[in-house]
């Protein structure tokens, strides 16, 4: 991406109000951040889980492990596709993946909707496993990128599985 495009701009103009925001008003955006915190928590807490739910405290730690993979992994995609070295029709379901994955926690903790996390965790699933087969149609030699990311995929499912019984149990009457 040229660094004079209008896309840049934008990202960096970005970048730069979070700083600012964040930097020059810590106290403020930590006091919101701790009142939406507690009460997303409250929300959540109150949910019925299945009693195979993990503990709230494991999602941190695991999201981070795979948030590593996903950079290193969807980056050499997207790197690839930059070069023209892939086509942007393979680029498609990883762009798609990340666009719903940082969907689900809006979804499910801001609106506090059952509901359309569990259509958005079964769009992570879907375009994670369109993404592979993308991937591994067009270029063996970028076959470590699956490899590299069958821990998400199986974390996916059990998000999906997790999600989706989450749902059914707090399922409201029409």
């Amino acid at each position: 991406m040229p660094q004079n495009s209008p896309f840049a701009k934008y990202l960096l103009g970005l970048s730069v109000s979070f700083y600012l925001v964040g930097h020059n008003n810590q106290k403020p955006v930590a006091v919101m951040y701790n009142i939406i915190m507690n009460n997303t928590y409250n929300w959540y807490s109150l949910l019925k889980k299945p009693t195979w739910a993990p503990p709230s405290w494991l999602f941190g730690p695991v999201w981070t492990v795979l948030y590593v993979i996903i950079v290193v992994t969807f980056g050499a995609v997207f790197h690839r596709t930059y070069k023209g070295e892939l086509s942007g029709l393979v680029a498609l379901p990883f762009a798609l993946n990340l666009l719903f994955n940082f969907a689900f926690t809006p979804l499910q903790f801001g609106l506090k909707s059952n509901i359309l996390a569990a259509i958005d965790i079964l769009l992570v699933l879907g375009t994670l496993i369109w993404a592979f087969y993308a991937l591994w149609n067009v270029s063996p030699d970028l076959h470590w990128i699956i490899y590299a990311n069958i821990p998400y995929l199986f974390w996916v499912i059990f998000a999906t599985v997790l999600q989706l019984t989450i749902t059914y149990l707090n399922k409201v009457s029409v």
